[in-house]
């Protein structure tokens, strides 16, 4: 497996005075970094990518759509704005030599109507995901990684079963399912059923406490998932998330109201340190 740090726990910008955070992503032992690209205009790409190549760090790229990026807002135009945007995105995320590009890139992150998921809603996102799939194949090597969320940041795709039966009607090889154990465990029955459903469609790993908190400090069943990861024969990504709630925006955006640790380096490396015990643990 590969260790990855995100961003947004350094800084919920990326521009050229944060490419400080590829070389502390480095310094602290990871193997790669994750993006999040709400601001793209302002991404130095070129400079990204010539740093990450000299410090041997490899990325991945992550975001939330907007609602005016919606693909399963009920306007037919904000749904083709959120097609031309996500074309947007993976060009950067290529260009930068991103693996994956994750997150709630199928809907508008947010986004609630107050009623379940509709047919409406589902058969506009699976013709929009097509769309941006075939545009993914035909011009990148991007991975297209779909995130389940909880039921507080969107009501259309909650658990792995719905995410795994979505990609299956959009019917692209170049997608995966992206697990973020932070939700799991507000609408998952069974963490080791969660990867098992997905199986080789897993693609990308969050690895999060229930409070957004230091991995090993809160009520994950860690070994129990890394076991299953195993079972599941996963070799790819797990990087660790969180945030600070001195980032008023995404501290808003993700109701973080207190700290988790006394600084974003302590939470990586402790985070770090206690995902290598658990993956040391479970090896039999």
């Amino acid at each position: 497996m590969k260790y990855g740090i995100h961003g947004l726990l350094f800084s919920e910008t990326f521009t050229r005075k944060e490419l400080w955070i590829l070389d502390r992503a480095r310094e602290l032992g990871f193997d790669g970094l994750e993006i999040t690209l709400f601001d793209p205009d302002s991404l130095p790409a070129a400079e990204i990518k010539v740093r990450t190549r000299s410090l041997g760090l490899r990325l991945n790229t992550g975001i939330g759509l907007s609602e005016k990026h919606n693909l399963i807002s009920p306007d037919a135009a904000t749904r083709k704005r959120g097609i031309e945007f996500m074309k947007k995105i993976i060009d950067l995320s290529s260009q930068i030599g991103a693996e994956n590009l994750t997150g709630v890139n199928y809907a508008g992150w947010g986004y609630l109507t107050g009623k379940m998921r509709t047919k409406q809603e589902w058969d506009w996102a699976v013709e929009a995901f097509r769309k941006i799939c075939r545009f993914a194949k035909e011009n990148t090597d991007v991975i297209l990684c779909i995130e389940p969320v909880n039921r507080f940041e969107s009501h259309f795709i909650n658990i792995a079963a719905d995410a795994v039966k979505f990609l299956k009607e959009v019917g692209a090889k170049n997608t995966r399912v992206h697990l973020d154990t932070f939700h799991m465990i507000r609408e998952e029955n069974n963490f080791a059923e969660a990867v098992k459903t997905c199986g080789s469609r897993l693609g990308y790993v969050h690895a999060c406490e229930n409070q957004r908190g230091i991995p090993g400090t809160g009520m994950v069943p860690w070994e129990e998932f890394y076991r299953a990861l195993k079972a599941a024969h996963y070799d790819g990504w797990i990087t660790i998330e969180s945030f600070d709630p001195s980032m008023e925006n995404i501290a808003k955006l993700c109701c973080i109201w207190r700290k988790f640790a006394r600084s974003p380096e302590e939470l990586a490396s402790k985070g770090l340190k206690f995902l290598k015990q658990v993956n040391r643990k479970t090896r039999t």
